[in-house]
């Protein structure tokens, strides 16, 4: 199991200084347009400090997430994989203020290789995420986390941006999996045993693909026999970005997790990028031109 503890803080200008170098200061590196909203990655230490505050409002204001009495005070929800990540943002350029008053949604982008210099996944400490990469030695994973997008903006044009900003990332960078835990609300995983046992019998990774959550935190998805699981209900009931993933091709991990801080249930997400649904692909475009420029 991973401590957070392996991970080497950073001074501000240090963190600064890696996340221009990655995003590529100076230049505009837009991702994607649709309207008025745009998806880049962050540029400066004030954006990543802005789309923190974005994930405290949801984390901790609209879901009841409790964490750390620093994160309280600061109002923003950070930690040590923050330094490491590329955060990807939606901007409303229509609202007023900088840039950073303008974010309306986040997601947390860490590469297998900046991961294994700095201290491993942060769905690691849920998830056995190694047997996974030591089967695919030959691939690149990306770990998704943190997404959130304001309660406004929780619309079809604000999730396309998100996925054409990952999509377009992915393929920047050569990434062959993407992984990452995806919640469902509360800690109790029996409510939501339908949706679980759907995800048990219809969508768990198998084979080379397979991951399972840690042992000493193990909660069964097995709760309902698959002849009584009701599909079209069980989707009903899905979280919005589970369902997204299950659309999009995605597989989950053996096993729910539950995280009292942020009070929800975990599920690991595995997307190997050649399972992507032909039509997603088609849709944003082989070289994530469609929201592009």
């Amino acid at each position: 199991m991973m401590s957070i503890e392996l991970l080497k803080p950073e001074t501000a200008a240090q963190a600064g200084e890696h996340i221009l170098a990655r995003a590529g200061a100076g230049t505009e590196g837009l991702l994607g347009r649709i309207g008025t909203l745009e998806t880049r990655l962050a540029r400066s230490p004030a954006e990543v400090e802005a789309a923190q505050r974005v994930r405290f409002n949801v984390f901790v204001e609209e879901m009841g997430a409790r964490l750390p009495a620093s994160t309280m005070q600061t109002r923003r929800d950070f930690d040590a994989w923050d330094t490491i990540c590329d955060h990807l943002l939606v901007i409303d350029s229509a609202l007023e203020g900088d840039p950073e008053d303008q974010i309306v949604g986040t997601y947390r982008l860490l590469r297998q290789d900046a991961a294994e210099h700095r201290g491993g996944f942060y769905s690691a400490h849920e998830f056995e995420i190694e047997p996974l990469l030591a089967r695919h030695p030959d691939k690149r994973f990306m770990e998704l986390g943190r997404s959130c997008v304001l309660p406004q903006y929780r619309t079809r044009r604000t999730v396309e941006l998100l996925w054409q900003g990952n999509w377009a990332y992915a393929l920047k960078h050569g990434v062959d999996a993407m992984f990452g835990c995806a919640s469902f609300p509360g800690y109790r995983p029996e409510a939501h045993a339908l949706a679980l046992s759907f995800l048990h019998h219809h969508a768990r990774a198998g084979s080379d693909w397979a991951v399972s959550a840690l042992p000493e935190l193990h909660c069964s998805m097995d709760m309902m026999p698959a002849e009584a699981v009701d599909a079209r209900r069980a989707l009903a009931v899905m979280p919005p970005l589970v369902k997204g993933y299950l659309r999009l091709g995605a597989m989950v991990g053996d096993g729910a997790v539950i995280d009292r801080a942020f009070n929800t249930t975990d599920v690991l997400v595995v997307l190997p990028i050649a399972a992507i649904s032909g039509r997603y692909v088609n849709y944003y475009g082989a070289d994530a031109g469609r929201f592009a420029g």
